[in-house]
């Protein structure tokens, strides 16, 4: 599936000022457009998502952090000093041997900014949206990630009150990995549950 698809829902507020800000800097040349793009890009890509990562590689080492992060996922999460806009109610939910999690935002584009950082186009786009409630199988093959036959795939739908966090399953062969190497497992994509968790040698060819 495409994942540069546009889409007309309106912005919100603070969306619009932004975009306002964003557009009344570059006219007046105290923004280079493409640096703007730059530093977007590293919030949505390597700093927010490594949040993220961090909190998934402490409940793969901690069996008793994973526990309190799957009984109180927003509790948790500031045990490790994230919070924030967009990520007061937090819930996550674990793949298994038998259960994979994907999350969507049905309405608009609700998501986890203090854990996932910026949410990706496709995950805005009108088509990811809608598909993934009725066919999440073919959408995450289309993202390179087969779900066995018998592996219930379960479809999360965020909202205003309510965000959601992918437990990946951790790659094996990882034994032994310290937090820092387990988090270079952990991508965005594996958070919102689109692909799964990164195998050794794929961390290291990145």
């Amino acid at each position: 599936m495409g994942h540069n698809h546009k889409h007309s829902e309106p912005l919100s507020d603070t969306a619009l000022r932004a975009k306002t800000l964003e557009s009344l800097l570059v006219e007046k040349g105290l923004v280079d457009p493409a640096t703007l793009d730059a530093l977007v890009d590293r919030y949505e890509n390597k700093v927010g998502p490594r949040n993220g990562a961090a909190v998934i590689a402490r409940a793969w080492c901690d069996p008793d952090y994973k526990a309190r992060l799957l009984a109180d996922a927003s509790a948790a999460i500031a045990e490790l000093g994230y919070s924030g806009a967009q990520g007061e109610e937090l819930l996550a939910k674990e793949n298994s041997d038998s259960i994979h999690n994907v999350v969507v935002c049905t309405l608009c584009s609700c998501y986890p900014w203090p854990v996932l950082g910026l949410p990706p186009v496709w995950y805005k786009s009108a088509p990811y949206r809608s598909r993934v409630v009725r066919e999440p199988r073919k959408v995450l093959q289309e993202f390179g990630t087969d779900i066995a036959s018998d592996v219930e795939v379960r479809v999360w739908d965020s909202t205003a009150e309510t965000r959601y966090l992918v437990i990946p399953q951790r790659p094996k062969g990882t034994e032994g990995m310290s937090e820092d190497a387990l988090a270079d497992l952990v991508s965005r994509d594996s958070m919102i549950g689109v692909t799964r968790a990164l195998d050794v040698s794929d961390a290291g060819a990145r």
